[in-house]
């Protein structure tokens, strides 16, 4: 099975960082969090993977390639250019698809998806990581036979948790994940014919595509109740950092 990475997207919340480079590329530890994502489905011996590349795209496709982009591979890349890379001795290969800079997720996704021949895909962006188990994502999806399966994790809270009573404080609660609250985690299976609900390049994929999948009763969640943390801010970044120098995260 394939996995589309949307690694096109602005950054525009870390600032002074993606200035330079995109995104996927900002390190977390020693390496990009790009390399970390593609690890995560490596681990589990799925290793074709099509990059959706926008904002800095040259610089996601020159990391691997190590070569600056030629006007000829350009042209290239609006079909999709396909190399073979290897990470920790784990073959895999890689297509880079241009899918326009103003491109919203939708839009990246309808484009890459042209490179899909298979009835299932996995989807997720170019900046969260988790411990997630793949092939349970895989299965759930394939249990449903929905359009879509999203990975639902709970939201860590920025914020420490107080409960209240009469103004006696019954629980202090420092920033623990909120369990009772469930958000979009980032890492889905799609069926082909999804990409029908896709308009085109302005479309965002987390709006009318999955609002028009969960109206046709078609969208389904995979509940994932271990680690996940998305890259929105330097300070997410740094946690990242933290976390990835005391243990290996990803995989259980």
């Amino acid at each position: 099975m394939k996995t589309i990475i949307l690694a096109g997207g602005f950054g525009s919340r870390l600032d002074s960082i993606t200035k330079i480079i995109p995104k996927p590329l900002v390190k977390v530890g020693k390496h990009p969090i790009l390399l970390h994502i593609l690890k995560i489905y490596l681990h589990y011996g799925y290793s074709d993977f099509i990059l959706a590349l926008g904002y800095k795209g040259d610089k996601i496709f020159e990391y691997f390639v190590k070569k600056k982009l030629s006007q000829s591979i350009k042209k290239k890349l609006k079909k999709g250019y396909k190399i073979s890379y290897k990470i920790d001795k784990k073959n895999c290969s890689i297509t880079f698809i241009e899918t326009g800079l103003n491109s919203l997720t939708g839009g990246r996704l309808k484009k890459a998806s042209r490179l899909i021949d298979e009835e299932d895909f996995f989807v997720t962006y170019g900046d969260g990581l988790a411990d997630i188990n793949i092939p349970k994502l895989l299965k759930t999806h394939k249990k449903n036979k929905g359009l879509v399966t999203v990975t639902a994790v709970n939201p860590p809270a920025r914020f420490g948790e107080l409960k209240i009573k009469k103004s006696k404080v019954l629980n202090f609660s420092e920033k623990k994940p909120i369990k009772q609250s469930w958000i979009n985690g980032g890492f889905f299976v799609m069926k082909k014919k999804f990409i029908k609900l896709i308009k085109g390049d302005k479309t965002i994929l987390e709006r009318d595509p999955l609002e028009k999948a969960t109206s046709k009763r078609q969208l389904f969640a995979y509940k994932h109740d271990g680690f996940w943390q998305c890259m929105d801010t330097k300070r997410d970044k740094d946690n990242l950092t933290k976390i990835l120098e005391h243990k290996n995260f990803f995989f259980k």
